[in-house]
């Protein structure tokens, strides 16, 4: 997960890429950057940080321009390494950044071929140069000598969706020819598209989310579709085209569960619709597990799980209350790079409230719960603050399998989940009862609130890969990389398997 923006402006456009990377810093807080072209020239500053340390009045006096990309990076392939920072940058042809939100299935096969055969380099560990070059290879096979058109580039698009697999939304700039966004064929990735109708003429703005176009005063127009590229030409003309043969739209599940800003929607669905549905449908599934009257108070764990928990409450007829206050300062832990980070910085960012506790029972309510440590944490500080039982809901469901299309859960002895009962995991957050959503449920909520959505993409909870290139070698060799690299001894992994840590180990 990451955010990306471009936008083609009748103006400096520093100013209009620095602020939509606030407002989709929580899709990434590990690095920044942004892009410029201007005069056929591209200015270029990225760092790693939040947005708002990244940059300073120097480099945004650098950053000239009427167009331009940006990208905050939340890591998953390769590393947290400022090389490995957005946007990315080939000379050749013409010159293109890119900025590059997903994660591709086939970066190794892709990298071999960029050497072998098209006679590139690839200089990070960063599937995002992979797909850059790719793209570049594309444009130069496509282009006639010094001359490119929007049929050249469509016809590029068309090949990078027949060479590449996985989750991928992109934004690229082509030095003195305009702005290029397309999608990959499942539409795993959100991407949407706004204007700003101006007397001089339209600018245009791409983005991750709609809340980016909203929040600078685009209007939203419409969503770019599965397999789609669409080209803003430097006359700011728009040109679209379908570059999918089979295209189908199968939107991350765990965008709609944590991952987008509740404000935003995504492929017509209100994001904070679809988190009021998943509390509806849980609190179907908690009556049939816990009698409602043993529970005093729910309350949320702050912020993504608020509007579940509100709509649960409401329908269970119990009292909502907020028991936990969140320090806004702290990044969310989830996409905090290592997992000691994660555990470490629960209890900076959350403080208990100790009257609202105090000799209650008390349902907690969470987005999800992935790795398990914020959850046995948080449960502990409701104990200490003094809940009298815990009982703890999942508006998601188990995240039983690795994802791969970009979301930081990589290997399955990191899953609480996997391997493990619904009681076992109750245990190891040292809850009183455990309720979890139903997996269709939880895509009934987001078909709910847009019927015209027929499939979701939920391998994470459901193990079903949509590019259908997800073998179980497939992903052992993924674990294998990712153990590798954090230093993991193979006692480690086999006490992990084994489930032999204690239930209150830290993870």
């Amino acid at each position: 997960m990451c955010g990306i923006v471009g936008v083609v402006s009748q103006a400096p456009v520093n100013q209009l890429l620095y602020d939509a990377l606030l407002l989709l810093q929580h899709r990434g807080q590990d690095a920044a950057g942004i892009a410029t072209n201007h005069s056929s020239m591209f200015s270029m500053y990225k760092a790693n940080g939040l947005v708002r340390d990244v940059f300073r009045t120097r480099n945004m006096r650098s950053l000239m321009g009427n167009s331009g990309i940006g990208h905050c990076r939340y890591p998953t392939a390769g590393s947290s390494s400022e090389e490995e920072a957005q946007p990315f940058y080939v000379n050749a042809p013409f010159g293109i950044t890119l900025a590059h939100n997903g994660n591709l299935t086939n970066q190794e096969q892709l990298k071999d071929e960029l050497f072998r055969i098209d006679r590139r380099h690839v200089n990070t560990g960063s599937d995002s140069e992979v797909l850059l070059n790719v793209l570049a290879h594309e444009i130069q096979s496509a282009a006639n000598g010094y001359s490119l058109d929007q049929e050249a580039i469509f016809k590029a698009v068309a090949m990078v969706h027949k060479r590449v697999r996985g989750a991928y939304a992109v934004i690229a700039q082509i030095s003195g020819h305009g702005l290029l966004a397309f999608r990959d064929p499942f539409g795993i990735r959100p991407l949407c598209l706004g204007v700003n109708e101006l007397e001089t003429g339209p600018e245009y703005l791409v983005a991750s989310e709609s809340v980016a176009l909203e929040g600078l005063g685009f209007r939203f127009v419409r969503d770019i579709a599965p397999g789609e590229a669409v080209f803003i030409d430097d006359a700011s003309q728009l040109h679209a085209r379908q570059c999918a043969e089979n295209p189908s739209l199968n939107p991350c599940a765990f965008e709609y569960v944590y991952l987008a800003r509740p404000d935003s929607v995504i492929d017509g669905a209100s994001v904070y619709a679809t988190r009021l549905r998943m509390g509806e449908y849980l609190a179907d599934k908690i009556r049939q597990e816990i009698p409602v009257e043993e529970i005093d108070v729910v309350m949320p764990i702050p912020d993504s799980s608020r509007p579940a928990a509100i709509q649960l409450a409401l329908k269970l007829g119990v009292e909502y209350r907020e028991g936990f206050i969140k320090n806004r300062y702290i990044g969310r832990t989830f996409i905090m790079p290592g997992q000691g980070m994660r555990k470490k910085s629960v209890r900076q960012k959350l403080n208990a409230i100790a009257a609202e506790f105090k000799d209650k029972n008390v349902l907690l309510v969470d987005d999800s719960i992935v790795r398990g440590t914020t959850s046995r944490e948080i449960v502990q500080m409701a104990r200490e603050a003094g809940a009298r039982k815990v009982f703890f809901a999942s508006a998601a469901p188990p995240v039983l399998y690795p994802n791969v299309y970009g979301i930081d859960m990589p290997t399955r002895d990191e899953l609480i989940a996997h391997g493990r009962t619904v009681e076992e995991v109750c245990r190891e957050i040292t809850a009183d009862r455990l309720v979890y959503q139903d997996i269709e449920a939880l895509k009934k909520s987001i078909m709910d609130v847009n019927p015209a959505l027929t499939s979701v993409e939920a391998s994470c909870f459901d193990g079903v890969y949509i590019t259908g290139d997800i073998s179980p070698e497939y992903l052992d060799k993924l674990e294998d990389h990712r153990h590798q690299s954090s230093g993991k001894s193979s006692d480690d992994l086999v006490r992990t398997q084994l489930n032999l840590n204690p239930p209150v180990a830290a993870e």
